[in-house]
């Protein structure tokens, strides 16, 4: 895919957790404008608002067939499912893979049960916690299946997920080729998500632990679609994006990645939380073998998909993203430089301004939105990616200039609740 379109260096997740970027990557503005300011979970009772104009809903009105087909992760109510943001068809887990089903999930009437599952213990609330440790095999995780607004498989064999999320896929383009109907499938992956899981033909075949044989299995159902696309003979007709959530959960051994050179990982406004890959391929139409090298984000998305389709960006709420189809174009145009915040919750941490990126603060914790005290750092990301060098003492007016930057982000921002909307102990909600 790199030798064929653009491959980005500086692209940014809008957070370093999963349901927050998600909602950012779909309507261009920041979680927080969201109301999905850090992760959701099976016994939560809020999520994504319906309010929220979503990438699928543009293309939709452009006339687009629309499906989101794996993990959801922005609420598991009926309310919340992509059903209700403009997507056709789902087909997927409704949020992480290293959580529960709620016992309340509407079943299928033929719903399909595995490994001595009943429905009787389904609602009892019997698989309604988590099912282990953060090293703990997929086994343990009992997870539905869902089809639209119905879990219809339960639990899912999370083996099989990431070749059956790409066969799903296929099926659907097929389907809306045959009709000659455009297509958009958001595709989000479960993999590399602890736990683990792969097909028997993967594991064991790379030579990076099981972490490996997961990406070696990604790469290849990757390459199925790409080989679909070609062989449908629409591969010069349809624009394919792949990147990631947010950075590596650190600390696990075989099940963990890697972001060296930069610093941090998976809930760190470090730029190993939130610099993430970010490929954009589209023969004929996207450059060939372009890098570039511009600080971009997930927020560019839903700008850029909706100029492309002829779609008006909403003037009613505000947008982050900015349309960067110019950085992709054959003949490479500019696009202006644009700040980007690392937002921890509610918590503005840091912010990049061209080559300059001041910390603030870090989370606190896994999900806590306590700051660590400790010193403001500048750092220079173009020769210092590491965030290793404290420059502040060397350029105040630069450290002066982004803290005022982030005081007014934060100011505009506000404060809010925990990530979730998760109680407090001792604390009503």
């Amino acid at each position: 895919m790199a030798a064929e379109g653009v491959r980005f260096t500086d692209f940014y997740s809008a957070n370093a957790v999963c349901s927050p970027s998600r909602a950012a990557m779909l309507t261009g503005r920041y979680p927080t404008r969201c109301k999905v300011p850090g992760v959701l979970f099976p016994r939560d009772s809020h999520g994504f608002p319906p309010t929220e104009v979503t990438i699928a809903e543009i293309l939709k009105n452009a006339g687009y067939a629309t499906a989101c087909i794996g993990k959801w992760h922005l609420g598991h109510k009926p309310e919340f499912l992509p059903t209700r943001q403009g997507f056709d068809y789902y087909w997927g887990i409704p949020y992480s893979n290293d959580m529960w089903i709620d016992k309340t999930a509407p079943l299928a009437s033929d719903l399909k049960l595995n490994g001595g599952a009943t429905v009787e213990k389904i609602r009892s609330g019997a698989y309604s916690k988590k099912g282990g440790g953060l090293k703990s095999p997929h086994e343990k995780f009992k997870l539905p299946l869902m089809l639209n607004e119905e879990v219809i498989e339960f639990p899912v064999n999370q083996t099989t997920l990431t070749q059956r999320y790409t066969d799903e896929t296929i099926k659907f383009i097929k389907t809306n080729v045959n009709k000659n109907k455009p297509f958009f499938v958001y595709l989000p992956h479960a993999m590399p998500h602890i736990p683990l899981a792969v097909t028997n033909p993967f594991r064991g075949k790379s030579k990076q632990g099981f972490y490996g044989d997961t990406i070696e299995e990604l790469d290849a159902n990757v390459g199925r679609l790409l080989r679909a696309l070609k062989e449908l003979n629409i591969d010069d007709n349809t624009l394919v994006m792949f990147t990631s959530d947010n950075g590596p959960w650190l600390g696990l051994g075989e099940l963990s990645g890697s972001a060296k050179p930069l610093k941090g990982g998976k809930f760190s406004t470090h730029d190993g939380g939130q610099r993430v890959p970010m490929i954009i391929r589209w023969p004929g139409k996207v450059a060939a073998g372009r890098v570039c090298t511009q600080v971009t984000s997930m927020l560019d998305l839903f700008p850029t998909i909706a100029t492309l389709a002829g779609q008006p960006l909403t003037n009613d709420r505000v947008i982050d993203g900015q349309n960067i189809w110019p950085l992709l174009a054959l003949e490479e145009g500019e696009v202006p430089e644009k700040d980007f915040f690392y937002l921890y919750g509610w918590d503005v941490q840091a912010v990049r301004s061209g080559k300059w990126k001041l910390q603030e603060a870090l989370g606190g914790g896994s999900w806590g939105l306590k700051r660590k005290a400790g010193q403001k750092a500048l750092y220079d990301l173009e020769s210092d990616p590491g965030e290793k060098t404290n420059l502040a003492d060397k350029y105040p007016e630069v450290f002066k200039r982004l803290e005022g930057l982030i005081a007014e982000k934060q100011k505009e921002i506000g404060t809010g609740i925990k990530p979730g909307g998760r109680k407090e102990k001792g604390k009503k909600k």
